[in-house]
């Protein structure tokens, strides 16, 4: 067999595609697991800091891996606009009613799934029991912040760089695999549950062109869930401070 080892056109977008989702997951992940890091902060602050610092060092390590290095990385080697990558403000009314409707969708489930042990159990992701309007502001920025990096990475580059190369259905399957992949760590219900929803967001990011809905719709299930398990949570409260 006579096998072309040459580059071929669009191999260097699927490269980078592939590569900065898979690199900028697996890299992320493991330096905010990392016990040393951990260590470090147990070290410097009290046990109720730690807590809120352990999971804030987690969102930034997220949106520096998940979001800066990768944005650098496509304008330096792959080059386009910012518009390419699903970051402009076109068909913003279509966006908007997109993003209402999940609303209407996400709000009841996540809210009703936040009553269940296991939920209260795992979020707020920050467990400290008592949340100061501070608290909540900077729990909040944090999680808008790792989630713009998050859907630009995987709306942004790993979607709407593939599909002029691969086309719309290959590249939302492999879209959809790797982005339910990236959820195994945290349980078969998310992994599961990942694949329709990362499916339709998919679909949504095309059909407006832009990463915000999918943004959007994400900053909304995240933070119901963290603030409705906090609010189910009965050794959990907001107190005023």
């Amino acid at each position: 067999m006579n096998i072309d080892y040459s580059w071929q056109q669009g191999e260097l977008e699927i490269l980078m595609a592939i590569g900065l989702t898979t690199l900028g997951f697996i890299t992320y992940w493991f330096i905010s697991l990392s016990e040393a890091v951990k260590r470090t902060i147990k070290k410097k602050y009290s046990t109720e800091k730690t807590l809120i610092i352990w999971v804030l060092f987690q969102k930034q390590i997220g949106v520096l891996f998940l979001g800066i290095i990768p944005a650098i990385c496509c304008f330096t080697f792959i080059g386009h606009s910012w518009s390419f990558y699903g970051v402009s403000l076109q068909n913003f009314g279509l966006s908007m009613l997109y993003f209402l409707g999940l609303s209407l969708v996400l709000v009841p489930l996540t809210l009703y799934s936040a009553r269940k042990p296991d939920t209260i159990a795992t979020y707020p992701q920050i467990r400290v029991l008592n949340w100061t309007p501070k608290l909540v502001a900077i729990n909040s920025l944090n999680w808008v912040l790792y989630l713009l990096a998050y859907e630009f990475l995987f709306r942004g580059i790993l979607l709407l760089v593939l599909v002029p190369i691969l086309g719309v259905w290959t590249a939302i399957i492999v879209n959809v695999s790797i982005y339910s992949i990236t959820h195994i760590p945290k349980g078969v219900k998310e992994t599961i549950s990942a694949i329709p929803f990362g499916f339709v967001l998919c679909l949504i990011t095309l059909d407006t062109g832009t990463i915000w809905v999918a943004f959007l719709a994400h900053v909304v299930l995240a933070l119901t869930n963290d603030f409705g398990a906090l609010y189910f949570n009965p050794k959990m409260q907001i107190v005023a401070k």
